[in-house]
């Protein structure tokens, strides 16, 4: 039993230490490394997610350039990543990235980009479930089309369960999706580089530069849920050497696997046009078995973004409130619950009128969290030019998203 309780410390947390950010409710066993890890990886699309569905669709105008797309999306990334790590060397809280922008530029402004950006992912938790159970499995199960209303109920009660099961299971849940992810991953990326004809080609800019463009700045959006974890910096044991260790770790295990996904499909670029089309690769190349794990896993990479999701957001509303952390779990809970049979009426109008307001508020959050960075870094001892290097690429990456979600019609 000790062997077996070390273990489960040594990923759920070690011995108890008092909360980073001073929360009363905050629990004071710390958040283990390879937990921290998991929720990294998950947060990050899914990988799954972006690598047999997302990604390879957007590099689908600039097929013959995927590759030079993917790493291009990964390089312009990486200015949010680094922004978030030097915040998290000396900012870390429940608050997450309310934490960073309450130490940049005081309360006021960090409860405006509190609200922004808890409006943001609340409505992403709410109308999530609508395009996994209407859009990505039907793809995959198209028996499952009966059973739709059943499952627009049920995903919303699953989270909540594994929510109000305590952090443990949560951190247990998220981390056997990581887990399983990955090794999805790794399986797709095989099968494409093993027959779909790889070039270097696929990394050269062969690609019509508009087309290209935006493939890659369309890519590097979808890593933005990569600063959820840090909504856990009050429960890491050392916060500055987990999150500088295990987000970076974590946002190269799931950039590799993508690229190593997409970048062979410029060979054979019908394949970026399919529903699914890490799917599609599948199910041409090793069988219907793979190809409905897959698919499935896409669903469930998916889910596991709307878990950290919630277990995010119920960290902000603690760092903010004087509500008790189990009161907010069970009322997200039961929000995402009751909004479930509303959006039952009309599916379709319930997913497109959320989704403007939710990824709009998204970008303008996270702006705010960039643009006031300067002033966090300088005072600690950061040079300025970098500092508003850094600060200028991420926030031009969120004036992009604003601008592509004002413009792009939904579907």
């Amino acid at each position: 039993m000790t062997v077996s309780t070390d273990r489960s410390n040594r990923f759920l947390g070690g011995p108890a230490v008092p909360p980073a950010d001073g929360s009363p409710h905050a629990s004071g066993r710390p958040v283990g490394n390879w937990a921290f890890l998991g929720l990294t990886v998950t947060s990050l699309g899914g990988p799954l997610a972006l690598a047999a569905l997302n990604a390879p669709q957007l590099a689908g105008d600039a097929s013959a350039s995927a590759g030079f797309a993917m790493l291009a999306a990964a390089a312009v990334f990486l200015a949010p990543l680094v922004i978030w790590v030097k915040y998290a060397r000396h900012a870390t809280g429940s608050g997450g990235l309310y934490t960073f922008v309450e130490r940049a530029a005081g309360r006021r402004v960090a409860l405006v980009q509190a609200a922004v950006w808890a409006f943001s992912y609340a409505l992403y938790l709410i109308y999530t479930t609508v395009a996994i159970v209407y859009d990505t499995l039907p793809q995959v199960l198209p028996g499952v089309r009966p059973y739709r209303p059943l499952l627009e109920i049920a995903i919303p009660v699953a989270l909540a369960i594994v929510m109000l099961a305590g952090r443990a299971v949560t951190l247990l849940v998220v981390g056997v999706l990581a887990a399983g992810q990955l090794a999805l991953v790794a399986a797709l990326d095989v099968v494409t580089l093993a027959h779909s004809a790889p070039t270097a080609a696929s990394f050269g800019a062969r690609a019509p530069a508009g087309a290209l463009a935006t493939a890659s700045a369309g890519t590097a959006l979808l890593y933005i849920c990569g600063s959820l974890p840090l909504f856990l910096g009050a429960e890491l044991a050392r916060p500055a050497r987990t999150v500088s260790r295990m987000l970076p770790l974590g946002y190269l295990l799931a950039v590799l696997g993508i690229v190593l996904a997409v970048f062979p499909l410029s060979s054979n670029p019908a394949f970026m046009s399919a529903p699914i089309p890490g799917m599609s690769v599948a199910q041409v190349f090793a069988g219907h078995g793979l190809a409905v794990a897959i698919g499935v896993g896409v669903a469930a990479s998916t889910a596991g973004v709307m878990l950290v999701e919630y277990l995010a957001l119920s960290r902000l509303l603690t760092a903010v409130t004087a509500w008790h952390r189990r009161r907010i779990v069970a009322g997200l809970g039961l929000t995402l619950v009751a909004a479930a049979p509303v959006s039952l009426i009309n599916p379709d109008r319930f997913y497109n009128d959320l989704l403007k307001p939710s990824l709009g508020a998204l970008w303008v959050s996270q702006a705010i969290v960039f643009a006031v960075y300067p002033r966090f870094a300088v005072r600690h001892g950061s040079g300025r030019i970098p500092a508003y290097a850094l600060a200028g690429i991420a926030t031009a990456l969120c004036v992009y998203g604003l601008w592509n979600t004002l413009h792009s019609p939904t579907t």
